[in-house]
């Protein structure tokens, strides 16, 4: 084996067993099986050419989700896609708030048993699909596959203030959306001065 990395002659199979885990959250980013699976192989290609750069030792799952990551920046790159404007100031969503305004007692269920209670499944897909690119990969690498802010920020490439505001937006919208498919009535605006 190489000191700096995975031998040329070494088991590969060391990161083949994060290969469910990448292929849902290459669904999640790419929205379409047949393109998520063009993503994962080419990660895997990528890694597998360049496994003696991997650190033995090291988070080979954080490892292949940051090459995965890159590859799918490149690929949007090459496409570009219109601007999701996630980094301007939106109104602020709670749907705590909202269920406490419409009498549900929240604060004695968990945020699942709240989701389930609501009868969410493919809302919530849906809605996370919706998301912007960038703040559904901090949400799905966070909320989904439970890696911490540190390493949201390696994988990204980005700083952690940056993935603690791009998931707390990413949260709210979420929120907001559920919120929405529920078909309960809109939330009452909060105007400057309004009584």
């Amino acid at each position: 084996m190489d000191q700096r990395g995975v031998g040329m002659s070494s088991d590969f199979s060391l990161f083949e067993r994060h290969l469910d885990a990448l292929y849902r959250s290459a669904l999640r980013l790419t929205r379409k099986p047949e393109d998520a699976e063009d993503l994962v192989q080419e990660t895997y290609l990528r890694a597998y050419r360049y496994r003696n750069r991997f650190k033995p030792g090291t988070n080979e799952k954080a490892w292949l989700f940051t090459i995965m990551t890159n590859v799918f920046r490149n690929r949007l790159r090459k496409r570009p896609a219109p601007e999701d404007p996630i980094d301007q100031p939106g109104t602020d969503f709670s749907i705590y708030d909202q269920m406490r305004r419409d009498g549900m007692p929240v604060h004695l269920m968990s945020p699942e048993e709240i989701i389930v209670d609501r009868g969410f499944g493919d809302e919530v897909k849906h809605a996370l699909e919706e998301l912007p690119v960038p703040m559904r990969m901090v949400v799905v690498l966070v909320d989904v596959e439970d890696f911490s802010y540190k390493e949201v920020a390696s994988i990204l490439g980005i700083k952690i203030g940056t993935v603690m505001s791009r998931l707390h937006r990413g949260r709210q919208a979420l929120q907001k959306k559920l919120w929405e498919y529920s078909g309960r009535p809109k939330a009452p605006s909060l105007a400057v001065g309004a009584r």
